[in-house]
């Protein structure tokens, strides 16, 4: 097939062109003259399995031939004899060892990082020591590395790296993946010494990038018919360009630079690189002006002088537009406009990106037509159902049961599908309520099985309720494969639920791929040593987020979502090039908590921009394609983001030639952009809905409350709104399902609290003491709030304030003492035909034979000003009490009514009784009803709330925000 040849033989194919489809077309013009097996004699050598489809499917297509002998990179040593290599171990048991490794030296050295970065700290590790596997690198030239003044990082660092020797040093029988195969590499470059092989062997689309495919790509080009295709060669930069791309520390981030360095190590010079084929990229000027713009940092001053020769700027943009949207939104949805032009115009279109939230919100544009992409990557496993599932169930190891947990896997689509699905929904449905109205946070047998009695729920349900879901947390250690068998089991009975029938969980795409992580899992179980349940739901959920599954419904033939990776392999009529801003394409290098640059470059390892070069190299192959869409958003969460460094460079280097028309251009680039942008506006365009107006309706006077409590008429008074839609419309706020030790809480219990220490001192002056005070309150903590730290708080709180309370108690025992508690009032309002109730949270009797009324404040209590005009409880409750509307009691005159705040600080606030007197305060209540009795009084929302920042409960069925306190209200009689 190929002529002798004295130098390695390279070919190239340029930017722009369908590597794959140029690679077939070359191979069948070489073999035309030759016998028809010539072409089957030949070893063709790719470098992912996407290519190897993409070759085998332009073969398929015609005309019919022998087809060539393909193999993968990884492949190639599997066919000499491999005697002396054993099976590489997987890399799952290797991470599993590193993590026993790396989680026993942060025992014994704690200062070392945090236990939270445990995985993260293996998985680097990992990757540091297939790296150095990969490129040849031994541990003594990591030790023998000149630190300089970072000895401090470095110590801490060797430590870590020292878990590193045993693995790369090992027995020629314990290899990794990296390390065999090097090793297969190196036997094969030894075979083909000793007896080369004599039929063409062809290594197409590889870079280069890591040492052993290197290695692998000098030894092909050197065979007697050995041969390599390079992707993406420019063939238009010049050769003082190619000169100054010998130094990796400033040229790796160059889309060329694994070209120069193979060219280094064959000893071949740029114009002995040849084209596999005569065939001209789409467009030759725009090549010329992409590898223009993509010049080395140092000597972009060629722009100056090579810039005026660039000729055809017309020609070379004008199938490129450019989209500069102010928002991810805005250009995912002219992306999604232009896709579905491709789609109804028979033109095959991709969007390349490396943003899988940019791909997401496509798609989802897209399904408003019903356009379903075929997207490459897929769905990460760990959000795809079964992924979900086995999560939250490895999450029941880990914490206290709670609402929020068991009813998120209640009514997960795979639990309890194994049969009576409706039923499940109906009891969770039940469930959700009485949680929510009954309690308690942590749910339990006790509280499931009273549930049950109280809603007759099926036993069968209940007993798999309790049995599956009730302590499960575990806090010891236990071995791996214990983890595993728990989490199976445990996984698969609540999937199948309570009937005999299996559940799904194991079914279609997404539930084999996660039976096979798991499957894996358990069977390298016996390297993962002992571990924490926390750990476990760590390990797992790592796992799964490695994995991705493929949607099972058919996509569109033409309409496809491609990584960076796939895009090498595939061609269309139109590229699109999304998320083109810097931390998305390029994407930035993650941090390496080893080795710097500098460290890195002496010991022979990649460098972090080797990732920002392969990219770059991406964005060169694909830009050059027949039509091309940039894109990129110019905000993001509310910043400004910085557009990509390659099309910064394009966009400068236009704006600079203005002569040939550079400035035009770049006019005429956005101009096309801005067009679809419009058109997504239009899209998007919703009519104005005009903003409600600030309620108050007036519903009809027999629909009107005739009863209210002492707390609310403090409510009707601030917020009528809130008593109109309780007592009218009868809404209640639901309940919160993640209950907290919130405020409310916390006014229960403290009230409890004193009402029990009050008693028991009634009782027993004795116990008026500090301790007996802390040891009540201490108790009822524990019986009331399980939550420790709320505990602790707010017993700290009540140790701060407990001497004041307690000189306060005793000077009021001094003058009388309690007689009541939680004491029911009532009081009829004659004419008015309405009532007034309440309960006084404590009544005590002084020694003149008056009233003192208590009222117990965890917040803030009511100023005597605020007490006259709005907080009117405690003298209502007072009048009241004149009038004989306490339950057991005759009317009594009231000598003192206080509020007793146990906030952060003990404080007492009086009422105004001197003030506000009796009769005053009730024809002031009789106004304020009587007015609301009558049919032109509205119940208007928020009129004389205390700040405006307070929430209300009915505050969005008001359709506040639409309007606020500025705004007339708007009469509504109701019928």
């Amino acid at each position: 097939m190929f002529d002798p040849s004295p130098l390695p033989r390279v070919f190239a194919v340029p930017p722009g062109v369908d590597f794959p489809k140029t690679l077939v077309r070359g191979l069948r013009n070489r073999c035309a003259a030759l016998p028809p097996e010539a072409l089957a004699r030949v070893e063709l050598v790719v470098n992912t399995r996407r290519m190897a489809r993409r070759v085998r499917e332009l073969f398929d297509q015609g005309p019919a031939c022998l087809l060539p002998r393909l193999s993968l990179v990884t492949d190639l040593g599997e066919s000499v004899n491999l005697a002396q290599i054993p099976p590489a171990i997987p890399p799952l048991r290797r991470r599993l060892e590193l993590t026993q490794l790396v989680s026993k030296l942060l025992d014994q050295q704690p200062d070392l990082a945090a236990r939270s970065s445990l995985f993260d700290l293996s998985d680097s590790l990992a990757a540091l020591i297939d790296e150095m596997q990969g490129e040849g690198v031994s541990p003594e030239a990591i030790r023998r590395l000149d630190v300089g003044d970072m000895s401090g990082h470095w110590a801490r660092a060797q430590a870590f790296i020292g878990i590193a020797d045993q693995f790369i040093d090992s027995e020629d029988d314990i290899l990794d993946t990296q390390a065999r195969q090097r090793r297969v590499v190196e036997n094969l470059i030894e075979h083909w010494r000793v007896d080369p092989p004599q039929h063409p062997v062809i290594l197409a689309g590889s870079t280069g990038s890591r040492g052993t495919t290197l290695k692998l790509m000098q030894a092909v080009a050197c065979l007697p018919q050995g041969a390599l295709i390079l992707p993406g060669f420019d063939f238009d930069q010049p050769d003082q360009v190619w000169a100054q791309l010998d130094a990796a520390l400033t040229s790796e981030d160059h889309p060329q630079y694994r070209f120069r360095k193979l060219m280094n190590q064959l000893g071949q010079s740029p114009d002995q690189i040849t084209a596999w084929t005569q065939d001209n990229p789409p467009s030759p000027a725009r090549n010329r002006l992409i590898s223009l713009a993509l010049r080395p940092a140092p000597i972009t001053d060629a722009w100056m002088s090579e810039g005026p020769q660039l000729t055809d700027l017309h020609g070379a943009t004008k199938d490129l537009t450019l989209v500069e949207a102010q928002s991810p939104r805005a250009e995912a949805l002219a992306i999604a406009l232009r896709l579905r032009e491709a789609a109804e115009t028979g033109q095959t279109a991709a969007l390349i990106t490396p943003d899988r939230m940019l791909t997401r919100q496509v798609s989802a544009a897209l399904d408003r037509w019903n356009i379903l992409p075929d997207d490459s990557a897929g769905l990460p496993l760990q959000l795809s159902p079964p992924g979900r599932f086995l999560r939250h169930v490895a999450a029941l190891f880990a914490r206290r049961l709670d609402g929020e947990a068991l009813l998120t896997l209640l009514k997960h689509p795979l639990c309890h599908d194994g049969g009576e699905r409706g039923s499940h929904l109906l009891h969770t449905r039940d469930l959700e309520l009485d949680l929510r109205r009954h309690g308690p946070p942590f749910p339990d047998a006790a509280s499931l099985m009273a549930f049950a009695i109280r809603k007759e729920v099926p036993e069968g349900w209940v007993q798999w309720l309790v049995e599956h879901f009730c302590e499960q947390q575990i806090d010891d250690e236990l071995p791996l494969a214990d983890w595993v068998d728990r989490l199976c089991g445990l996984a698969q009975a609540i999937s199948a639920g309570h009937t005999d029938d299996p559940g799904t969980l194991w079914d279609k795409n997404a539930g084999q791929k996660a039976l096979a992580v798991v499957t894996e899992l358990r069977n390298e179980a016996q390297h993962g040593g002992t571990m924490t349940a926390h750990d476990f739901a760590d390990l797992l959920g790592a796992l799964l987020a490695g994995e991705e599954v493929r949607d099972r419904d058919a996509p569109h033939p033409r309409i496809m979502i491609w990584g960076t990776l796939e895009a090498r392999v595939q061609g269309a009529d139109l590229l699109i090039l999304g998320g083109l801003n810097e931390g998305s394409w390029p994407e930035a290098p993650a941090p390496d908590p080893w080795l710097n640059r500098q460290m890195r470059d002496k010991a022979g390892l990649l460098l972090p921009e080797r990732r920002i070069g392969l990219s770059a190299h991406d964005f060169q192959q694909a830009i050059g394609a027949p039509e091309v869409w940039l894109t990129r958003s110019t905000r993001s969460d509310d910043a400004e983001t910085v557009p990509s460094r390659w099309l910064n460079r394009l966009t400068n280097l236009l704006s600079g030639l203005a002569e040939q028309g550079g400035q035009t251009a770049l006019a005429e680039m956005r101009g096309r952009g801005r067009q679809y942008l419009g058109w997504s506006e239009q899209l998007e365009y919703a009519p104005e809905i005009k903003a409600a107006p600030r309620p108050s309706p007036r519903p009809p006077v027999g629909s009107r409350p005739r009863r209210l409590s002492v707390t609310e008429i403090k409510r009707l008074i601030r917020d009528p709104y809130a008593i109109y839609a309780k007592h009218v419309l009868r809404l209640k706020p639901l309940d919160p399902l993640v209950q907290a030790p919130d405020a409310l809480l916390r006014g229960i219990v403290i009230h409890e609290i004193l009402e029990q220490f009050v008693k028991d001192s009634v009782l027993d002056t004795a116990l008026l003491t500090r301790e007996s005070f802390l040891k009540r309150a201490e108790s009822l903590l524990v019986q009331h709030v399980p939550w420790p730290t709320a505990r602790k708080l707010w017993l700290a709180r009540l140790e701060r304030i407990a001497d004041d309370f307690l000189r306060a108690e005793t000077t009021r025992r001094s003058d009388g003492g309690p007689v009541a508690f939680e004491a029911a009032m009532k009081l009829a309002l004659s004419p008015l035909d309405f009532t007034i109730v309440g309960r006084a949270d404590r009544i005590d009797l002084n020694s003149r034979g008056a009233l003192r009324l208590v009222d117990y404040k965890t917040g803030a209590p009511p100023t005597e000003s605020q007490q006259a005009k709005f907080e009117k409880q405690l003298l209502i409750e007072a009048a009241m009490a004149e009038q004989g509307g306490i339950e057991g009691f005759d009317p009594l005159p009231v000598a003192e009514a206080i509020f007793i705040g146990m906030g952060g600080t003990y404080k007492e606030v009086p009422a105004p009784l001197t003030k506000e007197p009796v009769d005053k305060v009730l024809a002031e209540l009789k106004q304020l009803i009587s007015s609301y009795l009558e049919p032109d009084q509205g119940f208007t929302s928020r009129r004389m709330l205390h700040k405006d920042t307070d929430i209300g409960d009915y505050d969005h069925l008001a359709r506040f925000g639409e309007w606020d306190r500025t705004s007339n209200s708007a009469p509504e009689y109701l019928k």
